[in-house]
Order: structure tokens, then sequence, then C-alpha cells
């Protein structure tokens, strides 16, 4: 059976609010990878991989969910949202690049922790900086009330 339906009535595909989030999510995150590949902070190997697109979406994983103390690669990968298995593909990239390394879990021997290095923490207070950049740049863009309004809205959702 063939489905079909008028262009009028495909309209609803592309004016969602799950839609919108994903063009504001892509944007968002291009333009802190732009701002990262040109902030002095991170080494010259990994500001080079961000302006090359070489850093995907799923190293974000590392940025936003590794704590500063370090935590073990379950505890990441349950932050992250992901499998055991992926998050340590990504952590073995990153330690790869320099930004992680793995270390032994002082309250547990055999197990290891995985935290940022110096060229990690370099990476982490980069990022920081960009996100703040990317968010002023957006509050101008579509002003400071929509984008409170926009922040809250998404916080309630997303603890819902």
């Amino acid at each position: 059976m063939q489905y079909s339906e008028s262009p009028a009535a495909a309209v609803w595909r592309t004016s969602h609010p799950g839609y919108w989030l994903r063009l504001a999510l892509e944007r968002f995150d291009a333009r802190v990878m732009a701002l990262m590949a040109l902030h002095p902070g991170p080494s010259l190997g990994l500001s080079n991989l961000a302006a090359r697109g070489q850093v995907a979406a799923a190293h974000w994983h590392i940025t936003r969910h590794l704590p500063e103390q370090g935590a073990r690669l379950t505890d990441l990968a349950q932050r992250a949202g992901m499998t055991k298995q992926a998050m340590a593909a990504l952590v073995s990239q990153c330690e790869a690049w320099g930004m992680v390394a793995r270390e032994a879990d002082p309250l547990d021997a055999r197990a290891r922790r995985i935290v940022f290095t110096a060229t990690g923490f370099a990476w982490l207070h980069a990022y920081r900086d960009a996100v703040a950049q990317t968010e002023a740049e957006m509050r101008s863009a579509i002003g400071d009330e929509v984008a409170t309004v926009v922040a809250i809205g998404l916080e309630a959702y997303a603890g819902n």
C-alpha cells in the first residue's frame, strides 16, 4: 500500500518542536565547535580536530558528563545515556587525543577511573567559554525574555 500525502498536509513533519529543537541544537553545537577551534586554551591538536569537524557530537558526552574529579566508566556511560562498550570506545579515542587518562581507583584496586588530563581541563574550560559565548549570541538573537522562557520550558520538559 502506498501512502500519499499532499505537500500541504506534510507540513507537520517540519513544524513540530522536536524538529526545531534538533535544528537549534545543531546550530548551537556548530557554533560552540567553531569557537573551540579558535580558543587559545585547548592544545593545537584538539583545536585542529575541532576546526576539521573531527570532534563529533559523541565526544561532547565526555565534556558534558565527566566530573572534574573523574568517574568510573560505568558511571560515565550511565550519565551520558550510553552503553559501557560505546563509552569505552569514546574514552579510548579521547585518551589517544590526550584529553583523558585511565588511572587506578583509590577506592577499588580492580577498578579504573576516567579523569581529565591537563589538556582535557584546558578543553573543558574552553568549552565552558564557548558555551557561554554561544548562549550570549543566542540571547542577543532572540532576546533575553524569549531565551529565558525557552530555557525554563526546556528545563521543565526535560525534567519530566
